[in-house]
């Protein structure tokens, strides 16, 4: 569920906690599709024609393939959720990166959301609400949602606890 690699854009006193791809339930309807391009192609195949129309099926099935199967799958790889002692990070992009952090101190909420594909699969949407100016974020298809979500309130938590203990230290 979480691999820890120490990256550098983390702060000295910031430990990663929990780095989540979304579900792999988000690969499901591009392989389908893959499925069913490859069972056209192998029809059509079967279909007396001349070796240069079964050429051409096979290079755009294999055109159709890598736009309905490699990008998703990029999309998913590429698709980080970071949770640390100090922020919420997400970071999404194929070719132009974006991405997004939000300071614990700044949560005011976090609720999640489960259908019942998502029960089955164990997924889920998380919604958080942090004050500022984009006031809610919501992330589909976690994996483990439900501890996702009680895990992030009890980073949230532990950091405010921190900063009232720093606030009543200052002299």
């Amino acid at each position: 569920m979480c691999g820890m690699a120490r990256e550098s854009s983390l702060t000295d006193e910031e430990q990663p906690v929990l780095l989540l791809h979304p579900h792999w339930k988000t690969l499901i309807r591009p392989i389908l599709i893959a499925v069913l391009v490859v069972a056209v192609v192998l029809v059509a195949e079967v279909i007396p024609s001349g070796a240069l129309t079964r050429a051409a099926i096979g290079v755009v099935a294999v055109l159709v393939l890598m736009v309905l199967l490699i990008v998703p799958l990029l999309r998913w790889r590429t698709t980080t959720y970071e949770l640390t002692t100090k922020r919420l990070r997400t970071r999404y992009g194929i070719v132009t990166r974006r991405g997004r952090d939000i300071p614990l101190t700044r949560i005011n909420d976090v609720s999640f959301e489960k259908g019942l594909l998502d029960r089955l699969l164990g997924a889920g949407r998380l919604v958080v609400e942090s004050a500022g100016e984009h006031g809610q974020i919501v992330l589909t298809d976690i994996p483990h949602v439900e501890y996702v979500q009680a895990t992030l309130f009890r980073l949230v938590e532990d950091e405010q606890r921190r900063l009232e203990r720093d606030q009543r230290n200052q002299p």
